[in-house]
């Protein structure tokens, strides 16, 4: 079975073609590199001894897609690519929903015309909306997106939803992300953030390694434990291995169906920062600042939906969240370009 993988060589992408090659599958990936390094492939076919073939474009480029399809025998697409930072998308939501929303329709195109109508997405839990109670459940209310970012993956929804609605053929599975920590256990593949990290781990691990001087905490007077924002964490490998159960899934249904991908578990901004100094014997200087216009107290998922249909849970703890994402960073200090 071949898989078609969009924005292939990212930091979730990479590991679940490693996770898609160990489990079997061919893998062809797409990516124009503007927010990754092809280092990140190669360093999965040398972990798995398999090869992966490789496009260098973007996902609006039709005729490559048309190309890449009548070139390749493609059983499913799993779509990571996209733009990502939520403050970026917010400084230039024409770019975002250019890029987000026209990878999609230009993809499901050349699905169509390919006769390729089994596809993944890489949603987020961002698609759901601030005043939902907690956990969030599958079920919980969408819309009311915060920030561009958030309504590009509200709208593609929306967009792959409609596909299936219209054309019971397609098998559609949207699997929300909460927050994606950690690398694979060999350190050779991690989280290479371009700039200044957005999210907490990296920023983390940066610190840690002495490229920065400490970390910003955003607000310390929220309604929780210690104040700071409490969050779903799930390990990248987790996450990767519930892309390999997706695609048995949308082989063997058809439809649309969501799914929350995270442990169910809550951990603020100290704990993180707590454990990662415990388990890994290395100190993060921090700083309480104000807190981030959009940030929210508390989120985090109730994945049982993915534990009863996909068959999917999430085994690794925070401890191994932490000590992989250190193991990484102490060894590619400068991520992919040491």
């Amino acid at each position: 079975m071949n898989v078609l993988v969009t924005g292939g060589a990212g930091y979730i992408g990479s590991h679940t073609c490693l996770e898609l090659l160990e489990s079997g599958c061919g893998v062809i990936v797409i990516d124009n590199l503007c927010n990754s390094n092809p280092k990140s492939l190669q360093r999965v076919q040398e972990l798995t001894g398999k090869t992966l073939k490789f496009y260098q474009g973007d996902v609006r480029d039709g005729a490559l897609l048309k190309t890449i399809f009548q070139e390749n025998p493609i059983d499913c697409v799993i779509h990571f690519a996209g733009l990502k930072c939520v403050p970026e998308s917010v400084a230039k939501p024409w770019a975002y929903y250019d890029n987000n929303l026209n990878t999609t329709l230009v993809l499901t195109k050349a699905m169509q015309e390919a006769g390729v109508k089994r596809i993944i997405f890489s949603s987020s839990a961002t698609v759901y909306a601030a005043d939902n109670t907690m956990p969030l459940k599958e079920t919980s209310r969408t819309g009311d997106c915060t920030n561009p970012y958030g309504w590009t993956k509200y709208m593609t929804e929306q967009i792959l939803s409609g596909i299936a609605h219209a054309d019971e053929k397609w098998s559609v599975a949207l699997l929300r992300y909460f927050n994606p920590i950690g690398a694979h256990e060999s350190g050779r593949i991690g989280e290479d953030p371009r700039g200044i990290p957005n999210n907490l781990m990296p920023y983390i691990t940066q610190v840690a390694v002495g490229r920065r001087d400490h970390l910003s905490v955003y607000g310390n007077d929220y309604n929780t434990p210690d104040g700071t924002g409490v969050r779903d964490y799930l390990h990248v490998v987790d996450l990767a291995k519930g892309h390999v159960a997706a695609v048995k899934y949308v082989l063997a249904h058809t439809g649309c169906e969501a799914f929350n991908l995270g442990t169910g578990v809550g951990y603020s901004v100290l704990d993180m920062v707590n454990t990662f100094v415990q388990v890994n014997g290395v100190p993060v200087p921090y700083e309480i600042g104000p807190r981030r216009p959009g940030d929210v107290a508390v989120c985090y998922a109730a994945p049982d939906k993915s534990a009863q249909v996909l068959g999917w849970k999430a085994e690794r703890t925070l401890a191994d969240m932490c000590r992989d994402s250190w193991n990484w960073q102490s060894k590619n200090s400068t991520g992919y370009d040491d």
